[in-house]
């Protein structure tokens, strides 16, 4: 019994450590901004597009990073749920 709980917390450890060096890049506005997040849900890097962005609508720009971070940490959540997935059934939590 001891060491399954082993094997599936090192499993579990090496998933998180591989979620770590997962990078998930989205863009929004054309290119005008590229969200970069990691596995782990979290923003590695926002770049902007100076040529593509106009200084006199500050909202469009604000909306374009909204939209490529929602839709970043949307598929980064979901790399995480598929990856974890199979190691959360021989953990008997509550609710799964």
């Amino acid at each position: 019994m001891a060491f399954d709980q082993m094997k599936m917390l090192n499993d579990l450890r090496k998933a998180q450590k591989d979620l770590k060096k997962q990078i998930i890049e989205v863009e929004a506005g054309d290119g005008a901004v590229i969200v970069r997040v990691t596995g782990e849900l979290k923003i590695d890097s926002i770049k902007i597009d100076p040529e593509m962005v106009d200084l006199e609508n500050i909202e469009e720009l604000e909306h374009w990073i909204k939209i490529a971070v929602r839709d970043g940490l949307a598929k980064a959540q979901e790399i995480a749920a598929e990856t974890m997935k199979p190691l959360m059934g021989g953990l008997n939590l509550p609710g799964m």
